[in-house]
């Protein structure tokens, strides 16, 4: 169920929830992780842009719709959305999938591996 923690400029939602945002149409999933985890498996349709490029890459974030972040665990999506909210980015559109890619993974939620979207 999606939350709010008193302090952070997101919402904290689940793998399942992030899956419906995305097949409504008005969200997309971000994928924060490193390379070799990222080629791993992915969720499918993914834009890649690793935790430390968020800043420097925030033109490559779409400028409307939701922006739900990924990575294994929850610490470094949440981290890229507060890097999103300190570019501007309204903390309405920001999200993280704190249960991580592992879960959504296991879940058999759509996903890829390699250079596949």
């Amino acid at each position: 169920m999606a939350r709010n923690v008193a302090g952070e400029p997101y919402t904290r939602i689940s793998a399942e929830e992030a899956d419906e945002m995305v097949k409504a149409g008005d969200a997309v999933i971000v994928d924060v992780r490193r390379d070799d985890e990222y080629h791993g498996g992915h969720v499918k349709g993914a834009l890649w842009i690793p935790v430390d490029d968020v800043i420097p890459r925030f033109d490559d974030l779409p400028a409307e719709g939701k922006l739900l972040f990924i990575c294994e665990v929850g610490a470094r999506s949440g981290l890229a959305a507060e890097y999103a909210a300190a570019m501007g980015a309204d903390a309405d559109r920001l999200y993280n999938v704190e249960d991580g890619t592992g879960t959504w993974i296991e879940k058999g939620l759509p996903y890829s591996t390699g250079d596949d979207k």
